[in-house]
């Protein structure tokens, strides 16, 4: 009956080459088959025996009308819970043009600044918004979410500890500081030996033992304190202050710089972003200019090209905190870039005008609800507040009735206690809202309002708070705020940043460990869905139906890939799973009193996120060398294992390797380690490899992180969201993080890890998507696929370009490394010309230096057809020969096409050309480009300018030009 099914498989979609292609393909590669190439590539020893068993495919069509079920389960009621999510009004153009846009959500994190300067200013827009809304003086361009901004708060501080503070140890927080931020604060703290004593800081004691304070401002309750007189004692002394701020407040409120914050964290989400069941959304970190080198996350900045014109590029690259490694004081790699664009986007069409009169609106709704309660006898105890009321009743049996007529009408409150209430208003609330809630309150209560007192209250209020939490001081006066208020405006500003933008909709993105496959439209779609956007995380969980059908459904199927028992969907990025694996291993090592071992083995080739999140974890790292060939030094392994026996807690492992190869004593490696009582972190950056063919269960590890942004296809949106679940076999099943407002199958051991019961909770759809309708062959083609094309470009290359490692049949897994060093005394060229260059060709360069310095790493994944892969193959070859006209003498040593990349169009249409190498050999050196060519907008970026001259937020660009190059 099979000729009755659609023959629209999404497989086909998906995989880039035909069969045609492959075969021809394998000819190239030297095999008979696809087949015969896996077995020479991944080790027979660790074969699955049998394929995934998953559900049968479903094509496009039926997917979308198989998952509006499952969305429809949701209840989607009026949110007025508050705790840092809000409902939001995101603009239609803002939605369409960027949310919903590949050309802004198939970029990657801005490594390649000339041709990433679209997000670049848009990010640079969102951290000009957050450094003026907080009054401090820099900002990075986004963390996780708020909690973890806190956490990372807290870290930096605790490092930042001066002489007389040594021995300090305690971080004091105020009670009313959300409490899924103070979970994950604990979580962190404990692991690195500080205290935590919460309290009111109203009658809290300052004492020399506390390095720094944290407050919520509007506190989490909703009262706007005066933290004034607090801050002054704290700053008597030595101690830090943090501030846990709604970024909406600012506009109405003191900003917290003014009173003496070193450090102001919280969420960009109410800012447009979809409150998504947690995920994911923007936060924000502001601070001294004096920390600048100890802010985690990235910093935008502004530097000059070349050709003496403002460019922007990632400030400060060297001090990301994962590239320190052991020596770091965060492992944040991934951030939120496209949340952070949306929200700085959001901004920029509201203005500084139109914000604060949205917060003003929003205010006015409350003091309005407040008013009313008060006629009705309800007391709010909220003195100064911005848009939360808190209402506390003599008798819970009131309490209960207004809950269940809350929930009739199909609203959710805040139900802080059993006599306490908490009611928070948002963006899209109206007096419509505003009369129904007051309904809820007249049934309890037994009184009415009329509407006329209404009326009377409504033309009554004043939006007024105290002089000393009225904020006086100007902001967002740039004038990229001040010009895009009309749509026509914001949609061409947009088209004109996307354009400046390299993406995957120009072209193959080979980054070498960044998987940058497929997005499929179809995996996207539902992410807008208000079923899925509109849902508050924290809402009674038969509400939640949908989502958490989903939920159990993805952590089924990534069962059965791993080979696990269990998974926790809650890290929201690839080094937070690294991160919360190892904060399992830890508590499971402590449950069986073994709680000095805290040793970690990590090869020498690891990403730098390993070590920085062992550090994170509260463990020691210890290096494993690496071979000749790549691959982990066993006799190094077993020699560091044996002296480290006592203390061993696990060794952290990248499979395939980071050098794009099978070990074939994975297995080996895995049993030597758990000889010595330590358990096997599986990194699962490269699980595009495995699926379907292998798992981390059959190598012998025992948890694993995998990285939804890369094997399963949610996009890396120029630098986040990321999503990093982790996988667990089953003795640590009960060690997966739980959370402290939605409780998670008996999950009390492992406190939070995010701020969000299941993190990035709003595009897991995409990812499930991608499963339920590739199906188990389609998964496992993929796996081969990916394998089979980058084994493909290593046939067309590697006579021209030295490939450094491969397996012992002399094959690569899903990614090579070329090493390019040798050019560098041949020719006089350097890993980065040949980067550049490939952008007057059309392409993003391969990861360059890592994870050997003066190589490419490319990953062409399983995506692209062979047209493709031989269009990027011609492109080295084309370089290849314009580096050999260096070698022979036909092209200058100084002056040749490598060095001066890329070419911008203002370089090459200009009269004056002083090269020695033609125009059209500059910007056309391929016949593709004639018909479809993507032009850097910047020529190379003079990134030691930027950093000497560090700026960070929207000034005039006149400004930015102040002395010659040196």
């Amino acid at each position: 009956m099979n000729q009755y099914n659609h023959p629209d498989k999404f497989r086909a979609r998906h995989i880039g080459p035909s069969q045609t292609e492959i075969v021809e393909m394998i000819k190239q590669i030297g095999v008979s088959s696809l087949d015969e190439l896996i077995d020479q590539t991944i080790p027979h020893q660790i074969r699955l025996k049998k394929d995934l068993q998953l559900s049968e495919p479903l094509t496009e069509y039926e997917f979308i009308n198989y998952f509006k079920e499952i969305a429809s389960k949701n209840k989607v009621y009026k949110s007025y819970i508050g705790m840092g999510y809000y409902p939001t009004i995101l603009p239609p153009v803002i939605k369409r043009n960027i949310l919903e846009n590949p050309g802004w959500y198939t970029q990657y994190t801005p490594y390649q600044a000339e041709i990433a300067q679209g997000r670049l200013e848009a990010l640079l827009n969102f951290q000009t918004m957050v450094i003026d809304l907080t009054g401090l003086e820099i900002a990075n361009a986004s963390l996780l979410d708020e909690g973890t901004a806190a956490a990372e708060a807290v870290q930096m501080l605790y490092g930042l500890r001066t002489a007389g503070k040594k021995n300090s140890k305690t971080i004091f927080i105020s009670e009313e500081v959300f409490p899924h931020t103070i979970d994950i604060i604990r979580t962190r703290a404990t692991l690195q030996g500080i205290n935590i004593v919460i309290g009111d800081h109203r009658t809290f004691k300052l004492n020399d033992d506390v390095f720094a304070v944290l407050v919520q401002y509007p506190s989490g309750l909703g009262e706007v304190y005066d933290y004034r007189e607090f801050f002054r004692s704290a700053e008597e002394k030595n101690i830090f202050k943090i501030v846990a701020a709604d970024l909406l407040s600012l506009t109405l409120l003191t900003p917290p710089g003014e009173f003496g914050a070193d450090v102001v964290v919280g969420s960009s989400q109410r800012f447009g972003v979809p409150m998504g069941f947690g995920g994911p959304h923007a936060a924000f970190f502001a601070t001294k200019d004096e920390y600048k080198r100890l802010i985690p996350g990235r910093i935008i900045g502004v530097s000059i090209d070349v050709h003496n014109n403002p460019a922007y590029r990632m400030a400060l690259q060297t001090r990301e905190q994962h590239i320190r490694r052991e020596k770091a004081t965060s492992n944040i790699c991934t951030a939120q870039v496209l949340l952070a664009v949306i929200a700085g986007m959001y901004s920029v069409y509201h203005g500084p005008k139109g914000l604060k009169n949205i917060a003003e609106r929003i205010h006015r709704l409350t003091k309005l609800l407040d008013s009313s309660l008060k006629h009705l006898n309800i007391r709010q105890v909220n003195q100064n507040y911005f848009d939360t009321l808190h209402l506390v009743f003599d008798s819970a049996d009131v309490v209960k009735t207004i809950r269940i007529n809350a929930l009739e009408k199909k609203i959710n409150l805040r139900y802080i206690s059993e006599k306490e209430i908490g009611i928070s208003l948002s963006e899209p609330d109206d007096l419509k809202n505003v009369k129904e809630l007051i309904s809820v309150f007249e049934y309890a209560v037994g009184k009415k309002i009329t509407d006329a007192d209404f009326n009377s209250f409504a033309q009554n209020i004043k939006i007024e708070f105290p002089e000393f939490l009225s904020r006086k001081t100007e902001y967002m006066l740039h004038p990229v705020f001040n010009s895009y208020q009309s749509e026509t405006d914001l949609l061409r500003y947009m088209k004109r940043l996307e354009n400046k933008d390299l993406s995957l909709a120009h072209s193959m993105i080979p980054l070498g460990s960044c998987t940058m496959k497929l997005n499929a439209t179809v995996e996207m779609e539902p992410v807008t869905w208000p079923e899925l956007g509109n849902m508050h995380p924290f809402v009674p969980t038969d509400q939640a139906a949908g989502y958490l059908e989903l939920t159990k459904q993805l952590e089924a199927d990534l069962c059965e890939i791993t080979g696990f028992k269990g998974v926790s969907l809650q890290p929201n990025s690839g080094a937070q799973g690294e991160f919360t694996g190892l904060l399992v291993i830890r508590n499971y090592h402590n449950s069986r009193g073994d709680v000095n071992r805290n040793i970690v083995l990590i090869p020498s080739s690891a990403h730098g996120t390993n070590p920085a999140s062992a550090v994170m974890a509260g463990m020691k790292v210890v290096v494993v060398n690496c071979d000749s060939l790549g691959n982990v030094d066993i006799t190094d392994l077993r020699n560091k294992a044996e002296l480290n026996k006592a203390d061993l807690a696990a060794l952290m492992i990248t499979y395939p390797s980071t050098h794009g190869v099978f070990e074939e004593k994975i297995i080996e490696i895995c049993d030597i380690v758990h000889s010595y009582g330590g358990l096997v972190y599986m990194d699962g950056a490269n699980m595009n490899a495995q699926v379907g063919l292998t798992s981390p269960a059959v190598i012998g590890a025992d948890v694993c992180h995998l990285n939804l942004h890369k094997t399963f296809c949610i996009p890396h949106g120029g630098g986040g969201p990321g999503v990093g679940p982790i996988a667990v076999n089953e003795k640590l099943v009960k060690f997966l993080p739980g959370h402290s407002v939605i409780k998670l199958d008996q999950r009390e051991i492992t406190t939070a890890v995010s701020s969000a019961p299941y993190g990035s909770a709003g595009i897991l759809v995409i990812s499930y998507a991608y499963i339920k309708m590739m199906g188990s062959k389609g998964l496992t083609d993929a796996t081969k696929v990916a394998i089979l094309n980058a084994n493909y470009i290593k046939s067309r290359l590697e006579n021209s370009f030295k490939v450094l490692y491969s397996g012992e049949s002399g094959r690569v897994g899903h990614e090579l490394i070329f090493d390019m060093r040798e050019f560098k005394h041949s020719a006089n060229i350097e890993v980065e010309d040949i980067a550049k260059r490939l952008m007057d060709y059309g392409f993003h360069a391969p990861t360059v230096s890592f994870p050997v310095a003066g190589t490419f790493m490319v990953e062409p994944t399983e995506s692209e057809s062979k047209a493709e892969l031989d269009r990027f193959c011609d492109s080295l070859l084309m370089i290849r020969d314009e580096i050999k006209e260096i070698e022979e003498g036909r092209a200058d040593v100084n002056d040749n096409t490598l060095k001066n990349a890329p070419h911008t169009i203002q370089v090459v249409t200009k009269n004056e050309w002083n090269h020695s190498y033609s125009r059209e050999k500059a910007a056309f050196p391929a016949p593709w480009l004639y018909t479809n060519k993507f032009w850097p907008i910047t020529g190379r970026i003079n990134s030691a300018y930027g950093d000497r001259h560090l700026v960070c937020s929207c000034n005039p660009v006149t400004d930015y030009v102040e002395e010659p190059v040196s």
